[in-house]
């Protein structure tokens, strides 16, 4: 299925029913009354997480959504019946903004987390309600109210532990398919991934994360350029980033120092707060040189960069260093869960 990680759609949520307007007639009963029944409910719209789902493709298609309207009431105080809820699915990871508005509606991370973006309308009331000892025969009823109505924007940004980022043609299909069981396309010309993928890393018997690879960046991809740009915010989840430098590229004028710094430089253009997230350096390709002129030109890496994070060599290609990379990770993960814990516990008790 084609990967789609925006789109807009349009909900309406059913009416509210009428409220009847009637007189009890039975042979025998003089001046039976009132007895006009309440409207129904309009059925509200609600999205729902779906953890199955990984695209909003659906929905470029299907773009109108609405709930069942309520039906109206009856003669014999018979209230009518209340219109179905539409649940509506969406990949995990979805965030749902109002485009009239503006608005952030909310953030669906978790599976099966539910949320009504679109209420139904308030069933009329019948003739009855209107009884009193003054109005004895009250001939006034109320209408249903419209249900809501709401112009939405779907945007999908993945749910991954760790993001891969480098220029097109670093490595980074080649080695989420080493680490994980994920099947990107891969082949030797830029731009190659054209979409996220998602693959399962597996440390342990119940140690495993998840990994993104999103299509290659250039320089000026924060303004546009490429298309690294449309799936940045697809890292923006990611509690770690591997950058990943071809450390033997086929052009020799091109210097592996200078693909990281304009790389660093576009996550800080495009936000401020991916491009404090922490990243690790990952050198590839190692199994294309000399031990020796591996550590020379692994050493004039560094000295460029003035790198003092975590740095990793690996061969995507070959596998090697890459079980070495994934216990790193799963180690710094689980160490980032339990800062995070404890820092979760000191808000909801401060006096500690």
């Amino acid at each position: 299925m084609k990967f789609v990680d925006e789109a807009t759609i349009r909900i309406q949520a059913g009416n509210g029913g009428h409220g009847c307007l009637s007189f009890r007639r039975e042979k025998y009963v003089e001046r039976g009354g009132p007895d006009g029944g309440d409207g129904g409910h309009g059925g509200s719209v609600f999205l729902l997480a779906d953890s199955s789902m990984n695209t909003l493709a659906d929905f470029r298609v299907a773009r109108k959504f609405r709930g069942e309207t309520g039906q109206g009431g009856a003669g014999r105080n018979k209230t009518g019946k209340t219109g179905n809820d539409l649940v509506v699915n969406v990949p995990c990871g979805t965030i749902i903004h109002d485009v009239d508005t503006g608005e952030l509606i909310c953030d669906l991370t978790q599976g099966d987390q539910r949320q009504m973006v679109a209420e139904g309308g308030r069933g009329g009331l019948g003739n009855t309600r209107f009884k009193s000892s003054v109005t004895r025969a009250p001939r006034k009823i109320t209408n249903g109210t419209p249900g809501e109505a709401r112009h939405l924007k779907l945007e999908l940004k993945v749910l991954a532990d760790v993001g891969l980022l480098g220029m097109p043609n670093a490595g980074k299909s080649t080695l989420i398919t080493a680490m994980s069981q994920a099947k990107p396309r891969i082949a030797d010309y830029p731009f190659t991934t054209l979409h996220p993928n998602l693959g399962v890393v597996r440390v342990g018997r119940l140690q495993s994360f998840v990994m993104a690879d999103i299509p290659g960046l250039i320089e000026g991809a924060s303004e546009g350029a490429g298309l690294g740009i449309q799936f940045l915010k697809h890292l923006q989840r990611t509690r770690l980033l591997l950058h990943l430098v071809d450390i033997a590229p086929l052009d020799e004028s091109v210097d592996p120092a200078d693909s990281v710094t304009a790389i660093a430089k576009e996550l800080g253009n495009f936000s401020g707060d991916l491009g404090a997230t922490s990243r690790w350096l990952v050198i590839n390709k190692i199994d294309l040189l000399a031990s020796d002129e591996q550590a020379e030109r692994r050493e004039m890496l560094l000295e460029k960069l003035a790198w003092t994070d975590p740095f990793f060599e690996v061969s995507a290609a070959t596998g090697e260093g890459t079980e070495a990379l994934g216990q790193a990770v799963m180690q710094e993960l689980e160490r980032l869960a339990e800062l995070a814990g404890d820092a979760n516990q000191m808000i909801t008790n401060p006096e500690t």
